[in-house]
């Protein structure tokens, strides 16, 4: 039985994405060990089908934090027994090659994000050198190598040269809904994501203002909670927001299952964000909610298979709330929006999408065979 690793900076509860890909590959034949961080606010692990390692640091962020996580994970690798080993982007990649090269065995690289060109690392032009040099070091040495959306597959390709398959980051389908009732009751609009810089957020709580008969629902914590908590008093909007903290995946799904708009804001800070395929965007479909997204590449394009969602040309406040008011206004809108949900959600699901990800490492081994 092949034994795989995969890499992540992540607490491993909260990684949707790589708890789906780790266990189809279990289910598919391998012995897959999933490594990532213990924080000081981390929970016990949930028990999952496949081998789940963090490691504890000293830093909590910033650049000592990378530099102590990836040499922890260097001396962890080195005597660890795997047949492959998957960095999830870039923060993580160092350590894998290095210890892949060590054993000669392969090297994947999953590129979930530009890491290159997220806000955090764009505007700090020391980051970005010690980042693209690592890039451009290891990434053109690659064979086996993969990413979220064609767009980011496309310009991965014509920047470091490997060929780049595309495994988009899609959610199980939900096959069984429950029945929802139209009552008077506020419309949920949820957000579930991270509370960063770029993601619209305070934008949002501003557009909150203009928004009549719903609540503001958002799932994650970040770098603004704080910021984000004080300006909802500041609006006195805490009856209209509710700050829902860190969730874990099964709540998540029961949340946004309840939920009647699903929000997917960005900034256009950065390529990354420009060019992301955000796997909330998916989670919305498949729970049947109409979403709002920005009017970017990969958005167009999923608009343009099945028109799911409304998409924003700016985060203008007006804008904003201008696009919430005509979904909860205009229900012939909503109702058509759904109805489109009900068919792309049989197109995207990981039940489709996996199958991808089984045959990209089958023909890692094939020549084992």
């Amino acid at each position: 039985m092949k034994q795989l690793i995969f890499t992540v900076t992540n607490d491993l509860n909260y990684d949707q994405r790589m708890i789906r890909i780790c266990s189809t590959m279990v289910a598919a034949g391998y012995k897959v060990t999933l490594v990532g961080r213990k924080k000081k606010t981390s929970l016990d692990l949930v028990n999952r089908s496949f081998k789940q390692h963090r490691l504890t640091c000293f830093f909590e962020k910033g650049k000592l934090f990378y530099a102590e996580y990836n040499l922890r994970l260097f001396f962890y690798l080195l005597f660890a027994k795997f047949d492959a080993i998957c960095g999830i982007d870039l923060d993580t990649l160092l350590p894998v090659y290095i210890t892949s090269r060590l054993k000669g065995k392969p090297c994947v690289y999953d590129a979930h994000e530009y890491f290159t060109e997220l806000p955090e690392v764009i505007n700090r032009p020391a980051t970005k050198k010690v980042w693209s040099g690592i890039a451009n070091l290891i990434i053109p040495r690659l064979q086996y190598c993969y990413t979220v959306c064609q767009s980011l597959a496309d310009i991965f390709q014509k920047e470091y040269g490997p060929h780049f398959e595309v495994i988009r980051n899609v959610p199980f389908s939900e096959k069984e809904l429950p029945n929802k009732v139209k009552t008077e009751e506020p419309k949920i609009l949820l957000y579930q994501g991270a509370l960063n810089d770029g993601r619209g957020i305070s934008e949002l709580l501003s557009a909150m203002q203009h928004i009549n008969k719903a609540e503001l629902w958002l799932a994650g914590e970040g770098d603004l909670s704080e910021h984000l908590r004080t300006k909802t008093k500041e609006l006195k909007l805490e009856k209209k927001v509710k700050f829902l903290g860190y969730v874990l995946p099964d709540q998540l799904r029961a949340i946004t299952l309840q939920a009647d708009i699903g929000l997917n804001l960005l900034e256009n800070k950065g390529l990354n964000y420009y060019y992301s395929l955000a796997n909330k965007a998916f989670d919305y479909v498949q729970a049947e909610i109409p979403s709002i997204n920005m009017d970017f590449p990969e958005y167009q394009n999923l608009n343009a298979e099945y028109s799911c969602s409304l998409l924003l040309a700016d985060l203008k406040v007006e804008t904003i709330s201008r696009s919430l008011n005509d979904l909860i206004q205009d229900e012939k809108l909503y109702d058509r929006l759904v109805q489109n949900c009900k068919l792309a959600k049989l197109d995207w699901c990981w039940e489709v999408e996996k199958e991808q990800l089984v045959r990209f490492y089958k023909k890692i081994f094939a020549s084992d065979v």
